[in-house]
């Protein structure tokens, strides 16, 4: 079994020509003396990363915001009241 190392370039330009240009896996294999295998291997590592989905879950996001709004809203008004308190207080 010959075994041959291949440029990450020469990878790339095989994937190329399958994904972007449209030729078979076959017609690549054959033309290029590599195995389909390889070009399926290839072809997974340098696949595009996916797109990555909206895994922001829109609902949990929003009910975390207004408990952290909430929250806040609280803390505000505390410290109105305090000014006010410690406002008369010096007076």
């Amino acid at each position: 079994m010959v075994t041959s190392n291949y440029s990450d370039e020469f990878k790339r330009d095989a994937v190329q020509q399958i994904r972007v240009r449209g030729y078979p896996v076959q017609e690549v294999s054959k033309r290029l003396g590599v195995s389909s295998h390889s070009l399926y291997k290839w072809m997974k590592l340098f696949a595009d990363p996916p797109p990555k989905a909206s895994g922001v879950d829109h609902e949990a996001e929003n009910r975390l915001l207004k408990r952290e709004l909430a929250r806040v809203t609280e803390e505000r008004d505390i410290l109105k009241k305090a000014t006010a308190y410690f406002a008369r207080e010096s007076q």
